[in-house]
């Protein structure tokens, strides 16, 4: 239930990316809801962690409060035992984020920047915007006044720079639209002038015309666009083509991205164990558990963060990756075994710092 409404908040939020794009492109609300969705999966590997931090805490929290735990202790249940469902349900969360982050994920965020890119290139009148100087490329801007109910461009100004013109020059028209091919786009303007000035000279050539065209360079949307490291599938990421220059340049780039699907998804149980440390060792106070709770959700941040933080090192220093290993690891290896037969000595010792300072 956490997830989802997590899920939901973040679904609206990504929505809003995509609400101008539909909008403007006149593309159906089909294509909204499908971009929307393929954006989705990359989040869960940061939602299902934090959703199941708080499942179990509230869970627990209720239990205790109803003095349910308090009963199955008595009955002779040790930490494990009473630990083993979220354990469980957090393996099964961890194979699920697994099977997201190494296919699922990337293969999404793929698609959906391919039918972003699709949309663009097929509703072409994206590329101007109204009343500003639009660059299509390094050489080219375009200025438009208005675009009607027709989707036709009105006033336009084109000012093209392009090494393969003899001189710059400048084209004034009353109106034009945009037509697109199998050899790519081009603007078809009518009733207008074409200029530019003689380079001998220094006079002004002008060229009157009822209809011109003017081919568009090739764009983002229609050129073959290199995949990169967050939209390769973890087999893609471990078999880089070496036949192509950036993909041999990028190796170590695609190594710390594989690694990163690995550890990330053992969040979700080292969260869990936290979570776990904090609620069911201890005695059982009357006050409540506040004060455990805040404990779980702090240390839970810090490891999130020092996560980050490591992993941002790590694109530039392999050696943090065994930093990374260690903050995600070692936490869940203490978790667990604090909670195991094994940890009896070390929970006593717990309960004894716990009732030294509160006496």
């Amino acid at each position: 239930f956490i997830a989802i409404i997590l899920a939901a908040i973040i679904l609206l939020t990504q929505s809003l990316k995509f609400l101008e794009l539909i909008i403007e492109s006149g593309a159906s609300s089909l294509a909204f809801w499908t971009l929307a969705l393929l954006a989705m999966p990359r989040f869960f590997e940061v939602i299902l962690p934090v959703a199941l931090m708080i499942g179990v805490i509230f869970i627990y929290h209720r239990m205790n409060s109803d003095s349910e735990l308090v009963v199955m202790r008595a009955a002779g249940k040790s930490p494990l035992q009473l630990a083993r469902p979220a354990l469980i349900i957090a393996f099964m969360v961890t194979l699920l984020l697994l099977f997201i982050s190494t296919w699922l994920a990337p293969a999404s965020l793929s698609n959906m920047k391919q039918m972003r890119d699709t949309i663009k290139n097929q509703y072409s009148t994206l590329i101007f915007r109204e009343g500003i100087f639009n660059n299509v490329g390094k050489h080219l801007t375009v200025y438009i006044r208005h675009r009607n109910e027709e989707r036709e461009l009105e006033g336009l100004i084109i000012h093209d720079t392009r090494p393969e013109n003899e001189v710059p020059n400048t084209i004034l028209a009353k109106r034009g639209v945009i037509l697109s091919s199998e050899k790519g786009q081009q603007v078809l303007v009518y009733d207008g002038s074409k200029q530019d000035i003689n380079v001998k000279t220094g006079a002004l050539n002008r060229l009157d015309f009822d209809k011109y065209s003017i081919e568009l360079p090739e764009s983002e949307a229609t050129s073959v666009k290199y995949i990169n490291a967050n939209e390769r599938t973890f087999w893609q990421l471990l078999h880089p083509d070496f036949s192509i220059e950036k993909d041999v340049k990028n190796i170590p780039e695609f190594l710390i991205e594989a690694h990163r699907r690995i550890i990330g998804p053992f969040l979700a149980l080292t969260y869990t164990g936290i979570a776990l440390c904090c609620l069911l060792l201890g005695p059982v106070s009357r006050r409540g558990q506040s004060g455990r709770i805040t404990l779980a959700v702090v240390l839970s941040i810090v490891i999130q963060s020092m996560y980050l933080s490591v992993f941002n090192i790590a694109t530039e220093s392999m050696m943090a990756l065994a930093i990374l290993y260690f903050i995600v690891f070692m936490p869940l290896l203490v978790s667990l075994f604090i909670l195991s037969p094994w940890g009896e000595n070390t929970r006593y010792y717990i309960l004894y710092l716990i009732h030294k300072r509160n006496s």
